[in-house]
């Protein structure tokens, strides 16, 4: 469905602005919509987040710098949702031996096995893009790349 008949609006000033409200509709949607799956599950996106940054980084631990680094959302505090996580058993928190300033965070095997059930869901999820072909999908993908600066 069009962004006009979506948000009942017949026009908009420019096509900039047209892009800018339909970014902003379709990541709200797509949030949403993650959003549902992860709560069914007990964690929030942020959350989710992390322990597929602790997932690429297994076995080695990562520190909370890299781990903030990586993040999609910058604005979330990672030293608080590592401890969310802890407190659900999902990664551990060791002092790190090479500096005690650091904290290594390391995903555990019930933080691996929650991913690799919200792998096959997301899996279903992504495969809802598929009204794009793959020719497409890189294009929209270069071209946010390219709006991002």
């Amino acid at each position: 469905m069009k962004i006009e008949e979506e948000i009942k609006q017949k026009s908009f000033h420019s096509p900039y602005q047209k892009v800018y409200v339909n970014l902003i509709f379709t990541a709200s949607y797509m949030q949403n919509m993650h959003s549902r799956v992860m709560k069914q599950f007990g964690v929030t996106m942020q959350q989710y987040n992390v322990l597929r940054i602790l997932r690429g980084q297994h076995p080695n631990p990562a520190s909370v710098g890299i781990i903030q680094e990586r993040m999609l959302d910058k604005n979330s505090n990672a030293s608080r949702l590592i401890d969310k996580l802890l407190l659900k058993k999902f990664v551990d928190r060791k002092v790190c031996p090479d500096d005690r300033r650091q904290m290594d965070i390391k995903i555990t095997a019930k933080g691996l096995e929650l991913l690799k059930q919200l792998d096959v869901i997301i899996d279903g999820m992504e495969s809802e893009m598929k009204t794009l072909t793959e020719k497409e999908a890189l294009l929209l993908s270069d071209l946010l790349d390219k709006l991002r600066g």
